[in-house]
């Protein structure tokens, strides 16, 4: 009977907990030069940025200037997006002999980009659960 009780306040505990809410975050790029390949987009916590994959992407044809892509139920927490229009649809962002970058790329909140990619301080955002619209410009050389 100790345990029934228990079983049912722990029950009752977990319905009126608060419920962390996924949420949708909007990543608007500007600057796509043409309508070339594919844009990937992604958006990384600490460990996945700069590397490969990040568990929150997406990818979407190409169009000149502008596009919108939206990734749902991303958990609140601390990201940085990453974005490249792969020009030729390799799924990898193509680079010259020194490593510099050959395709357009840009990150959350547009950081200068001069010996290197930005630090993921540099590019880091927080999402709450309301989400969010984050703006990125291409750089294209």
């Amino acid at each position: 009977m100790k345990h029934a009780k228990a079983l049912f306040f722990i029950a009752i505990g977990a319905a009126y907990a608060p419920q962390v809410k996924a949420a949708t975050v909007t990543v608007a790029i500007d600057n796509i030069p043409d309508a070339q390949g594919t844009i990937r987009i992604a958006l990384c916590d600490r460990g996945e940025f700069l590397k490969p994959a990040c568990h929150y992407h997406v990818r979407l044809p190409s169009v000149p200037q502008h596009a919108e892509a939206k990734l749902n139920d991303v958990s609140p927490g601390t990201y940085a997006v990453q974005v490249f229009q792969d020009r030729d649809n390799n799924g990898k962002l193509k680079r010259n002999f020194f490593g510099i970058p050959q395709e357009p790329l840009g990150f959350s909140r547009n950081p200068k980009m001069r010996f290197g990619p930005p630090s993921f301080d540099d590019a880091d955002l927080a999402i709450g659960p309301a989400g969010a619209t984050i703006a990125v410009q291409l750089i294209t050389k």
